[in-house]
C-alpha cells in the first residue's frame, strides 16, 4: 500500500479515537480494521435487503384492511370474518409471503397457531388513489350476481369445477360439499355475500385443492375463511429443510455450504423415513384420486412440510395443479422446444417440431420428481445395511417417464417398493 494511501486510511479509522485509545490498540492493524468496516458493510446491506424485500411482500394490513372494508358493506361472508374484523381473535403475525400478490401470514386464532393466507392486487397496476386497491379488489367478488337462483349457482360450480377437474363422476358430490362449505350460518340456503366469497375463493388453486383433497391426512385442515381470505392449520416445520438462503445472499454463501448446514440440522435419519413414507402417500393420494389426477409442478423441499409427530403435511400447494389445467394449457400451445411446454417450474411436454405444437401428456410423473427431491433428503445418514437398496431404488425412480407404456403399473410398484423398503426399517421402532 502507497504512504500516502496507509497515511489517509489512518487519519479516517483513528482520527475518530482519542491518542490514550490509540494507545491502547498497539498490535490492531489496519487490514483487520477494514476487515471490520467491510463486515459492517455487509451487514448494513444484508439488513436494508430484508427490511425492503419486507416491505415489499409483507402487506399484510391491505389485506385486512380490504377483507374487512368488504364485510363491514356486506359483500363477502364467511365463518372467520367476525374473528378477523370485529373480535379480534383471528391476527395476523409473522409474514412468510414469497410473492406481494399472496400474503401469508403465521397467525393465532383463540390462541389456536393458525396460517393466514390472502390475495392482493399488484401495486404496480393501482392507479395511486387511496382506494385505488379497494376498487380493484371489487372484481374479485362481481359473481355471482343478484338475482341468481339456487340452482343456476349450482350449474355455474358444476361448469366452474368440470374445467378445473376434468369429467368427473363425483363432480355433482364436491358441488354439493362447496355449497355446504359456504353455507356460514348452517340455515340450508346460500346468501348473495356467501356464494361471492366462496366464488372468489375457488378462483384461487390452493383453496380449490384444498376442498378436493379435505379428506386427505396430508392436506392441510382448511378451518375458516372470510372473502378471499383463508386459515388453515399451521405446520409446525413448513419445509424440508430449515435454512433457505435468500435470492439475494445466495451469490454469497456457497451452496455446498447451506446443503452442509441443512443436513447437519436435519431431523434423525428414521424421522426422515417417516416423512418420506408421508409425502410417497401423499403422491399416491393425487395419482387417481376421486376428482381426478394431479400434478406438482414444482416439488421444491420448502414446499413440503411435517409436524411434531414427523408427520408429512403438504405446506404449500399452489404449485399442484390438477391433469386437466395442465392438458388445457399444453394443447395448441406453439412451441420450438420441449422448454415452452412447461406449465409451472417442472410439468414439462414434450414439443412436436413438425406441426410445432406441444404434446398434452408430462413427461416426468410426480413420483420421480418426489424421488430427486428425496435423494438429497433421504440418502444422507442412512443406515449403511440399507444404502445401497435405497440408491438403487431412487435410481429406478428418478428414471420414471409419463411416456412408458404400463407407466401406472410401473409408477405403482416404484413406489411400493421404495415405502417397503423404508417401512422394514423404521417399523416396532419409537420412529413407527
Amino acid at each position: 500500500m502507497p504512504r500516502a494511501l496507509r497515511r489517509l486510511v489512518h487519519l479516517v479509522l483513528f482520527c475518530p479515537l482519542s491518542k490514550g485509545l490509540q494507545s491502547r490498540l498497539p498490535a490492531i492493524k489496519v487490514k483487520y480494521l477494514l476487515l471490520a468496516w467491510l463486515g459492517i458493510l455487509i451487514a448494513s446491506w444484508v439488513i436494508y435487503m430484508q427490511y425492503a424485500s419486507y416491505s415489499e411482500l409483507c402487506r399484510g394490513h391491505v389485506c385486512h384492511m380490504v377483507i374487512c372494508d368488504h364485510y363491514r358493506r356486506g359483500i363477502i361472508s364467511g365463518s372467520s370474518c367476525k374473528a378477523l374484523c370485529d373480535q379480534r381473535s383471528l391476527t395476523l403475525q409473522r409474514c412468510m409471503s414469497t410473492s406481494s400478490t399472496h400474503q401469508v401470514y403465521s397467525g393465532l386464532w383463540k390462541e389456536r397457531p393458525v396460517v393466514i393466507k390472502c390475495g392482493i392486487e399488484d401495486p404496480v397496476k393501482t392507479d395511486g388513489a387511496p382506494d385505488s386497491v379497494l376498487r380493484q379488489e371489487m372484481s374479485l367478488f362481481d359473481k355471482p350476481t343478484r338475482g341468481t337462483s339456487m340452482d343456476e349457482f349450482k350449474e355455474m360450480l358444476h361448469s366452474f369445477l368440470k374445467a378445473k377437474l376434468g369429467e368427473q363422476p363425483s363432480l355433482n358430490t364436491l358441488v354439493d360439499r362447496v355449497i355446504t362449505l359456504a353455507d356460514i350460518n348452517q340455515d340450508g340456503k346460500v346468501s348473495l355475500a356467501e356464494a361471492k366469497s366462496i366464488w372468489a375463493l375457488l378462483q384461487i388453486n390452493e383453496f380449490l385443492l384444498m376442498v378436493a383433497l379435505q379428506e386427505k391426512e396430508h392436506t392441510p385442515k382448511l378451518l375458516g375463511f372470510c372473502g378471499d381470505l383463508y386459515v388453515t392449520e399451521r405446520v409446525s416445520h413448513s419445509s424440508l429443510y430449515r435454512i433457505e438462503v435468500p435470492h439475494y445472499l445466495q451469490a454469497l454463501v456457497p451452496e455446498a455450504l447451506s446443503s452442509s448446514l441443512n443436513h447437519w440440522l436435519a431431523p434423525a435419519w428414521p424421522r426422515r423415513a417417516r416423512i418420506t413414507i408421508g409425502l410417497l402417500e401423499f403422491v399416491e393420494e393425487v395419482f387417481h384420486g376421486s376428482y381426478g389426477s394431479f400434478l406438482i409442478c414444482d416439488a421444491s423441499p420448502y414446499h413440503v412440510g411435517y409436524n411434531s409427530k414427523y408427520d408429512c403435511k403438504m405446506a404449500n400447494l399452489r404449485s399442484v395443479a390438477s391433469e386437466a389445467v395442465v392438458r388445457g394449457y399444453l394443447r395448441g400451445r406453439r412451441c420450438e422446444t420441449n422448454a415452452d411446454c412447461t406449465y409451472g417450474r417442472d410439468c414439462t411436454a414434450t414439443c412436436d417440431r413438425l406441426v410445432k405444437q406441444c404434446n398434452t401428456e408430462v413427461v416426468q410423473p410426480n413420483l420421480a420428481k418426489v424421488c430427486v427431491l428425496l435423494q438429497d433428503f433421504l440418502l444422507f445418514g442412512a443406515p449403511s445395511d440399507l444404502r445401497g437398496d435405497l440408491e438403487k431404488q431412487l435410481r429406478t425412480c428418478v428414471t420414471l417417464s409419463g411416456l412408458a407404456s404400463q407407466m401406472e403399473v410401473h409408477h405403482s410398484l416404484v413406489l411400493n417398493n421404495l415405502k417397503t423398503l423404508l417401512w422394514k426399517k423404521i417399523s416396532n421402532t419409537q420412529y413407527s
